[in-house]
């Protein structure tokens, strides 16, 4: 992924209502709130995180990669690394421009 795709995505997460952590990610699946998932790359063990690309999936939501969980918690104002994050209220036209722009998943 490009850096330049990253700093969108984190720019984007850092402007948006979001919902921060594993736990709170799959809730905002399951009850239909999330517009877009954001996975850092870096977690250990990969299994926190391994369901939630096929939840997504499921549920028709896109999903972003970034690099480093403590990129991702610092963007969703945390001061703590964040695993995933689910934006939940976010400027549709950014969403949209920036859905465009993620690989497809099949």
């Amino acid at each position: 992924m490009s850096d330049d795709l990253q700093k969108q995505i984190l720019e984007l997460v850092s402007k948006s209502k979001t919902k921060v952590g594993v736990n709170e990610v799959t809730k905002s699946l399951d009850r239909g709130i999330a517009k877009l998932i954001v996975i850092a790359q870096d977690v250990d063990p990969k299994e926190i995180v391994k369901h939630l690309p096929d939840m997504a999936k499921q549920k028709g939501v896109s999903i972003a990669y970034v690099s480093s969980k403590a990129e991702l918690g610092k963007a969703a104002g945390k001061n703590v690394a964040a695993s995933s994050v689910a934006i939940i209220d976010t400027d549709p036209k950014m969403l949209e421009e920036l859905i465009k722009k993620l690989p497809k998943v099949e």
